[in-house]
């Protein structure tokens, strides 16, 4: 802040400054008004939790999706009227449509891949504590900040309204490959719902753009005095490499979701082959290529599960040396590991298309990158197991999230080793091994990571304290539960189970696999239910909860140093000065076990 004083020791590094942090980082007073201060706010805090109850709205739509695909499979011929009354294009007399199913699994996996674990570890909790612990007032672009949430919002309002227009709801999967998606009249949902699908991933894709920017020059340009880099917390690196890579990846996806609208709007066929033809009508103009769009989507789309899981990494770490009670094993080591992680990313997207005709010395060097990325995978693991060795480990609710976190990444890690090889990814390809695979590391494992934060950060946000109790309860239940539905699933693809089938009843080999599907609908009925507990809890405790003191868990980090709950400006008049790293914990010598970073 402009004319503040300071003393800092000759050891301490400071960090830089110009004069667009200094102006920020002035103390300003509180909006005024409920639509000034609540809704249309540029409080960073107050849009983090605008984007986490956005999140955990879309969350639920597409858990509910979830169980409506997985009646279609377990009881494919059974008839429903319930559930006709609700949806009656989706269900006539009360049979499931394979049109509804195979929009269920579009929207589905939109909604979860976007609105959920793109927006809740990033935006959300980003949004809520990268100010707090690099010790900032805001963000630095708090006008930016609340456009991008709009936008965002306004995306999954879009996405939601493809649902109900005339020629029925997108089914083009989230992958949403031409050719047919390049043409409206290829068949149900290829009209007016694939356009508003295409124009809400645009319209998140802009608004990422804008939160990416605003993150990066926060990290490099709002640090108080004392946090350097390498001073900063490993969550604070998640969101961090997150923005970097969403900044390099999400124009990408932009401009191809442009081109598609063009070719089924404007007459142009970046997408559209030669020669195709729609019910005996041959499709004009043509000349492009469907292996284009998948180039451009597998760029964006590989990155896009570190996207997802790297904010969840970084949680789990600053979770995981809280209730140790230990430094994290390797900060430095986890830093490039990060970073790593994010570069390779863009290198590995062609593993995606294995099955596409690609040149065998092409699809070898694919192989080769995607087991080269298990390098820093796996030294990310090896460090949150040295920091839980020798550990005084407190199992609380947050820690046993954090700990589901690294055995789920780690099993949906191994499996992905088996789908980088091309031998071995031709067989599985298109099976449910691939969605057994992706929702343990990038859909499960992250969602544990949101549930560890959420409950780690709970008293920070709302002031109160969650139930422990039912915590745990809600953790065992789900851990237990989401293994039991996700490790079937493998067992579906090595039998050959393909993807995406609304009806397999038709195939002899598929028909002794009925009752494995019945047994996963079941645990995911049954897992859907736990979450009930979660939503107990986290509404009571909004409310009813203890309240919460300035520190319940006697972390180090910045956020712990605010009053309970924050106020505006963070830090009152003066910003913290940061004299050490963020996990000293179990210092030999101190009077307690662990020293603040502003002490």
């Amino acid at each position: 802040m402009a004319g503040r004083k300071c003393t800092v020791s000759s050891s301490i590094d400071v960090a830089p400054r110009n004069a667009m942090a200094e102006q920020i980082q002035t103390s300003h007073a509180a909006p005024k008004g409920f639509i000034r201060k609540y809704i249309f706010s540029t409080d960073h805090k107050v849009i983090g939790i605008q984007y986490f109850f956005l999140a955990l709205t879309a969350a639920l739509v597409g858990l509910v999706m979830s169980l409506l695909i997985r009646l279609r499979l377990a009881w494919p011929t059974d008839r429903w009227p319930m559930l006709e009354a609700i949806f009656p294009d989706g269900f006539k007399d009360g049979l499931m449509q394979p049109e509804f199913y195979l929009a269920m699994v579009t929207m589905h996996g939109t909604i979860m891949v976007f609105m959920v674990l793109t927006t809740a570890p990033q935006s959300g909790f980003g949004n809520y504590f990268l100010p707090l612990q690099i010790g900032a007032r805001d963000m630095a672009f708090p006008v930016l900040n609340m456009l991008s949430f709009w936008i965002t919002f306004l995306s999954f309002a879009v996405l939601i309204a493809a649902l109900f227009v005339v020629g029925g709801a997108p089914l083009g999967g989230w992958t949403f490959y031409p050719t047919l998606s390049a043409i409206p009249s290829a068949g149900p949902g290829q009209a007016l719902g694939a356009d508003l699908w295409i124009i809400s991933i645009a319209l998140f894709c802009v608004a990422s753009l804008l939160t990416a920017l605003n993150f990066i020059t926060t990290v490099l340009n709002m640090r108080t005095h004392g946090m350097t880099l390498m001073r900063m917390p490993l969550s604070c690196w998640g969101w961090f490499t997150t923005a970097v890579i969403a900044l390099l990846a999400f124009p990408v996806l932009l401009a191809a979701g442009i081109l598609l609208l063009l070719d089924r709007n404007a007459g142009t066929g970046f997408f559209i082959p030669s020669g195709v033809s729609v019910s005996g009508n041959l499709i004009p103009g043509g000349g492009g290529s469907t292996l284009l769009w998948q180039h451009l989507f597998w760029f964006f789309g590989h990155p896009e599960v570190y996207i997802a899981i790297l904010p969840g990494m970084g949680a789990t770490s600053h979770i995981l040396a809280t209730f140790a009670r230990k430094p994290i094993f390797g900060h430095k080591a986890m830093v490039v590991a990060m970073f790593a992680i994010g570069l390779l990313g863009f290198l590995v997207w062609g593993h995606h298309m294995f099955i596409s005709g690609m040149n065998p010395s092409v699809a070898i060097a694919f192989s080769v990158l995607t087991l080269v990325i298990g390098v820093p995978s796996a030294i990310k693991t090896f460090n949150w197991l040295g920091t839980l060795w020798g550990g005084r480990i407190r199992f609380t609710t947050p820690m046993l999230f954090a700990m589901g976190f690294v055995s789920l990444f780690v099993a949906g890690g191994v499996t992905g080793l088996v789908l980088g090889q091309t031998a071995l990814d031709i067989v599985f390809h298109d099976t449910h091994f691939v969605t057994g695979h992706f929702h343990l590391i990038m859909g499960v494992a992250a969602i544990f990571g949101i549930f560890a934060g959420t409950y780690y950060w709970f008293p920070k946000m709302f002031a109160r304290t969650m139930n422990e109790s039912l915590g745990k309860l809600h953790f065992w239940l789900t851990f237990v539960g989401v293994y039991a539905i996700f490790i079937p699933f493998h067992v579906l693809g090595i039998a050959g189970h393909p993807r995406r089938y609304a009806d397999s009843t038709g195939y002899e080999f598929l028909r002794a696999l009925d009752p494995l599907h019945v047994f996963i609908t079941i645990a995911a009925f049954a897992t859907a239910a736990a979450q009930l507990i979660f939503l107990f809890n986290f509404f009571w405790s909004l409310f009813k909860g203890k309240r919460a003191s300035e520190n319940p868990w006697e972390a180090t980090t910045l956020e712990w140093s605010t009053p309970t709950p924050v106020p505006h400006e963070n830090f009152g008049e003066q910003l913290p000065v940061v004299h050490r790293m963020p996990y000293e914990y179990s210092v030999p010598g101190a009077e307690k076990d662990y020293l603040m970073q502003a002490e």
